[in-house]
């Protein structure tokens, strides 16, 4: 029986952690080799890219840019920058409207120092804050440079103190920490009250499907694997012919293309088929190094 590979994007339900999201994929399709493209918190859902078996390892060439949708509380302040953790205090907020919170919304746009929240995955000392903030641990996360491409106001509520922004941002933004700085900034307080993920890794929401509860969905309209060359369309191809595909097989290095290859760090290797070999990334002379080899011999 031939291993399964290929990406699927499962719409992530409120509840559920993405290492369960996982565990349940690889019951369903009987096999450990999954994995998934960025933690979602468990109360936040939507886009979650998965990758199956040597799929997996072309997680760290897909985009990393991520787009969320979220509402922010303001006039509160949590232990863990969400409307989940303890509250620390309350404080109402000022009068505003929506040229107010666009000016106070202009600082957070564009690349920006942002503190984790302290319960988060970053690591600290080889453990994850989450795990220390548990504890009752109070760390001193250093603030990590994020870029928030696009922030956009979409709706305020005044009499709730709650606002619906958009975020376009690279890997590693926290939405909990936009929602703290922002109430801070504005002297109130401020959290995270709801967040959907709606883009992540060149994935769409509109490309999602719920989470399968048991083998038989697959490939039943529910969980259809997408091959892996459909996640990559950023990267340059080459095509190689029989004798190329051989030693690619094999590990070799492949001399430079004939027919040229835009510049890229990484490339997609395909064969005259058009089935993908694997990926290769380019060195100084135009020469080709196996880094990913589907289906690998010698």
């Amino acid at each position: 029986m031939t291993a399964p590979i290929g990406f699927t994007v499962i719409d992530k339900p409120a509840g559920l952690t993405s290492h369960a999201c996982v565990a349940r994929i690889r019951r369903v399709l009987g096999t450990r080799r999954v994995g998934h493209g960025g933690t979602l918190d468990p109360a936040v859902t939507g886009v979650l890219p998965i990758a199956v078996g040597q799929a997996t390892r072309l997680l760290p060439y897909l985009p990393g840019d991520k787009t969320y949708r979220g509402v922010i509380q303001l006039g509160v302040t949590t232990g863990t920058d969400d409307l989940q953790g303890a509250v620390l205090s309350r404080k109402p907020p000022p009068e505003l409207n929506r040229i107010s919170l666009e000016q106070a919304l202009s600082v957070f746009r564009g690349s920006i120092s942002q503190r984790p929240p302290q319960v988060s995955a970053v690591h600290v000392d080889g453990e994850r804050a989450h795990a220390r903030a548990r504890r009752g641990e109070v760390m001193d996360l250093p603030a990590r440079t994020v870029t928030l491409h696009r922030l956009e106001l979409l709706n305020w509520d005044p009499a709730q103190a709650q606002l619906e922004v958009e975020v376009h941002c690279t890997a590693g933004t926290y939405i909990r920490s936009l929602a703290r700085d922002l109430g801070e900034a504005l002297g109130c307080g401020g959290a995270l009250a709801e967040l959907r993920r709606i883009e992540a890794l060149g994935f769409r929401a509109d490309q999602a499907v719920p989470l399968p509860e048991a083998p038989e969905q697959v490939g039943a309209g529910s969980l259809t694997l997408l091959r892996p060359e459909l996640a990559l369309p950023h990267l340059p191809q080459r095509m190689l012919t029989a004798s190329e595909q051989e030693d690619w097989s094999c590990g070799r290095r492949l001399g430079p293309d004939p027919h040229g290859t835009p510049p890229a760090d990484a490339v997609v290797v395909i064969s005259e088929g058009g089935r993908m070999l694997g990926l290769g990334l380019l060195d100084g002379e135009g020469g080709l190094k196996p880094k990913v080899v589907f289906e690998a011999r010698g």
